[in-house]
C-alpha cells in the first residue's frame, strides 16, 4: 500500500482563500453579479447562529441563477487561467517530490469541491476532497451543502471513508487542520499564524515560509476586500 501525504489547499498550496479568489474571477467575468455583494455582510451579525456552514452558503449567493454548465465552465477556466499564478512554488516542489517517491498525495480543503477537484486534477493529486454543494441545474440563492462543512474533524472522517487513516506527512497553515496533521508522522506548517506557529515550534513541527504575495496583514486585508468585490487578479 502506498504511503499517503495530506495537503490543505487555502493558504497552504495557494497563499489565498480560493473562495475569495474564485469569487473575484467570476465577478470579473460577469460584473453584474457584484450587485449581490451587500448580501453577505448583512448576515455577518448572525454568524453565531448560522455558524461557518451557514455563512458559507450565504457567501456563495453571488452565483444565484447561474446555470450549472456555465458554473463548471467558469471553474475550469479559473483553474486554467489563474492557478499557475497562484501557487507557492516551494509547496508545488514538495508535491512533486512526494509523487516522485511513489506516495499518494491527497488534497483536503474546506473550499467547495467544485474547484478543489479541478485544482487537484491540474496539480496531479491522486485524491481531492472539498466541501460538497448541491449546485443543481440552476444555482439557488443560498445553495445547499451536502453533508458537513469539510474542515477539522470532518476532514479526518472523510479520509477514513477512503480508508486513509495515516500519512507520512501533512501540510497546513491552520489550527483547524490539527486533527488531520495528527494523522501524519511529519507535520509541516506553511506560513502559519502566530498561535499555531508557537504550538508547532513547541512540538518540533517543520516550518516552511515561502514568500507571500503581500507585504503585511494590512496589504493582505486590502487584497481580500478587492477579491470579494471582484476587483483583483493575480
Amino acid at each position: 500500500m502506498r504511503e499517503n501525504v495530506l495537503f490543505d489547499l487555502d493558504q497552504t498550496v495557494v497563499p489565498w482563500d480560493t473562495q475569495l479568489v474564485f469569487r473575484s474571477y467570476v465577478l470579473r467575468q460577469e460584473p453584474v453579479r457584484r450587485l449581490g455583494c451587500l448580501v453577505f455582510p448583512f448576515f455577518l451579525p448572525f454568524a453565531k447562529l448560522l455558524q461557518a456552514a451557514g455563512l458559507k452558503r450565504v457567501f456563495h449567493c453571488y452565483l444565484w441563477g447561474m446555470k450549472r454548465e456555465r458554473l463548471e465552465e467558469l471553474a475550469q477556466n479559473f483553474v486554467d487561467e489563474w492557478l499557475p499564478e497562484l501557487t507557492y512554488p516551494e509547496v508545488i516542489a514538495e508535491i512533486e517530490a512526494h509523487k516522485a517517491a511513489g506516495r499518494q498525495v491527497i488534497l483536503s480543503s474546506a473550499s467547495p469541491d467544485l474547484w478543489v477537484n479541478k485544482i487537484g486534477e491540474a496539480l496531479g493529486f491522486h485524491q481531492s476532497l472539498g466541501t460538497r454543494f448541491d449546485w443543481g441545474e440552476t444555482v439557488e440563492f443560498f445553495p445547499d451543502m451536502i453533508g458537513e462543512n469539510h474542515k477539522s474533524e470532518e476532514k479526518v472522517r472523510r479520509l477514513s471513508e477512503l480508508n486513509i487513516h495515516d500519512g507520512v506527512a501533512g501540510y497546513s497553515d491552520s489550527r483547524a487542520d490539527v486533527p488531520m496533521l495528527l494523522l501524519c508522522d511529519e507535520k509541516i506548517l506553511i506560513n502559519p499564524l502566530p498561535g499555531i506557529r508557537r504550538e508547532g515550534e513547541q512540538r518540533g513541527w517543520r516550518l516552511m515560509e515561502p514568500d507571500k504575495p503581500w507585504k503585511d496583514r494590512r496589504a493582505f486585508g486590502i487584497a481580500c476586500t478587492l477579491q470579494y468585490f471582484g476587483l483583483w487578479k493575480p
